[in-house]
């Protein structure tokens, strides 16, 4: 044993690399595979949430990497454990978000013969992650940890595997800890940004379109401020919203479910897109329908497609230009960046601008309780730096369209369409940030999947608000089989209980809305009640999302028959 490289097990190794990479908390649920992680966790500067399910884990260290643009780190026994957090993964590798999973599994001399929980990780987990490996040796793991962090925040990032064996995890070794590797940031060549400029100056109707991941505060300054200089219309992908101030006069809305129809046409009749952070997806692009196709019909707008990494194999859209550089390299490359002269789009963004914000102005529904006028009050009551979060349902919609994503506000939501992800979410923002507001709009199906972790936020002291949209069923299919098959009810209905009681049981802060009148003061009880608090919202039976009930709907469908 030497002073530089003391003894240690392979759990306290593993653990001291994780410090070394800036890792301040890791999420998880205990194993026996991994005994020796816990123990080197006792005493170490790196904190461990311990939560209720895997998958609840998952998606609080998901929501980390999204928070923080560093990969979140979620701890899972082998077997059932490691499965359940299937659905983080799937999350991480969809959204282009940093996380590693650490998984325990078998001792080495077990595997290969069907032992306790064995299971084959790269089979289980090598279409949803872009790194499978297992730790053979305990002198290996700071090579291993260095190199899975690099992985999961370079190009476009997203998910890891490490796998543990638990007696690895034991053995005693002297070894020193590694640095963490350099990820590239890429960059705009003069020629490139001359080829930019050459097609934004041929250009009379552009439109930018920002998605993605990898974007900083200082990315979303530069791009904004290069968008104003040049009047461009910006847009943003599913649930991107937060990479764009809504109060900015070039902001002209997302193209995420439940859009605006004027803007999917804007896609349409655009002479040039600039896609930055990602390219433009089906979701972006109405099923791959918008833009021009390799081998499809060659109209469509020119396409410039600003990319962490060179274009994945599949491409899809055919690109003029495409820039190999993220958010921030290609932002500090354009932010000075300014037109020669006036430029001949800007009544084209004003235009657009100003359907926007026709689209955001609530319309009364004449229910009971209008959602459209409850959140509109959600958004005045919202500080500037209000960490939002949704799962997957038509209820997001109201959060997506109502609520007003200024500079500093942050939108965490499953592009994968999890449901399940909006309540761990928010407790993981809540413990990262106490000092913020952070709200979790939730449907009744959404919300049951992980409403568990509400254990997790009264453990930890995490305050967050959630807000509980019960409409007694799973209203996105519901208004999928309304369209195919009207009035025949099959599989969508829910029994559901108190939510407010259920919120209550765990020590949150609850109460039941059932009116227009009644949401304002239950929702300032709630944001005063220093602990969890959860509203559970009575949404008047048969509304499935602004301006749609299952009536309308339905005469709707069999109107078209």
């Amino acid at each position: 044993m030497t002073a530089q490289h003391p003894a240690r097990t392979g759990g306290q190794v593993l653990v001291d690399q994780l410090h070394a990479h800036g890792v301040d908390t890791v999420y998880g649920v205990p194993g026996e595979s991994y005994l020796a992680v816990l123990d080197a966790l006792y005493d170490a500067p790196v904190r461990m949430v311990v939560c209720r399910h895997e998958g609840g884990a998952g998606y609080m260290a998901e929501a980390y990497g999204k928070l923080t643009g560093r990969p979140g780190v979620c701890l899972t026994t082998r077997g059932p454990g490691a499965t359940n957090a299937l659905v983080a993964l799937h999350t991480a590798h969809q959204d282009a978000t940093p996380l590693v999973l650490f998984i325990g599994l078998v001792p080495r001399d077990h595997t290969d013969r069907h032992a306790f929980q064995e299971l084959d990780l790269r089979g289980t987990f090598g279409t949803h992650a872009k790194l499978v490996e297992t730790i053979g040796d305990a002198a290996r793991i700071p090579e291993y940890v260095a190199r899975a962090f690099a992985v999961a925040r370079s190009g476009r990032p997203g998910p890891v595997v490490v796998g543990l064996p638990e007696d690895m995890l034991t053995d005693v070794v002297e070894v020193p800890d590694a640095r963490p590797l350099p990820v590239p940031e890429g960059g705009v060549s003069s020629d490139e940004l001359a080829a930019l400029e050459t097609l934004l100056n041929e250009s009379e109707r552009p439109l930018v379109l920002l998605g993605g991941s990898r974007w900083t505060d200082r990315a979303r300054a530069d791009v904004r401020a290069w968008a104003e200089a040049w009047s461009l219309p910006v847009a943003v992908d599913f649930r991107c919203q937060d990479l764009m101030d809504h109060e900015a006069d070039v902001y002209v809305g997302n193209l995420g479910y439940g859009r605006a129809k004027p803007l999917a046409e804007r896609v349409r009749d655009a002479d040039l897109l600039v896609s930055v952070g990602a390219a433009p997806g089906d979701v972006s692009t109405d099923g791959f329908r918008l833009l021009s196709t390799v081998g499809g019909d060659p109209a469509g707008p020119r396409l410039v497609q600003v990319l962490p990494e060179a274009q994945p194999p599949g491409v899809v859209h055919p690109a003029e230009l495409t820039l190999v550089a993220a958010p921030e390299a290609f932002g500090a490359a354009i932010r000075t960046c300014r037109p020669s002269g006036p430029v001949p789009w800007t009544g084209h963004t004003k235009e657009a601008r100003a359907a926007h914000l026709a689209t955001r102005t609530p319309e009364p529904d004449g229910d009971p309780l209008d959602l459209g006028a409850a959140f509109a009050h959600l958004d005045s009551r919202l500080p500037d730096d209000t960490i939002v979060t949704f799962g997957a349902g038509n209820h997001a919609i109201w959060a997506q369209r109502f609520l007003t994503y200024r500079d500093g506000m942050r939108q965490l939501g499953p592009r994968n369409g999890s449901m399940g992800y909006g309540v761990p979410a928010a407790v993981s923002a809540a413990i990262l940030h106490p000092d913020r507001r952070v709200v979790s709009v939730a449907g009744d199906g959404c919300f049951l999947m992980n409403g568990q972790e509400l254990a997790t936020a009264m453990a930890e002291g995490a305050k967050p608000l959630i807000l509980v949209l019960d409409n007694g069923q799973y209203g996105t299919i519901r208004a999928h089989q309304e369209r195919e098959y009207p009035g025949r009810v099959s599989g969508t209905a829910l029994g559901n209980p108190d939510f407010a009681a259920y919120a209550r049981a765990f020590g949150a802060h609850a109460e039941t809305v059932t009116t227009t009148e009644d949401f304002a003061p239950a929702l300032d009880r709630a944001l005063n009640a220093d602990r969890a608090a959860l509203i559970h919202v009575k949404v008047t039976e048969g509304r499935l999302s602004p301006g749609v009930t299952v009536t309308s709907l339905r005469e709707r469908s069999r109107a078209r028959r």
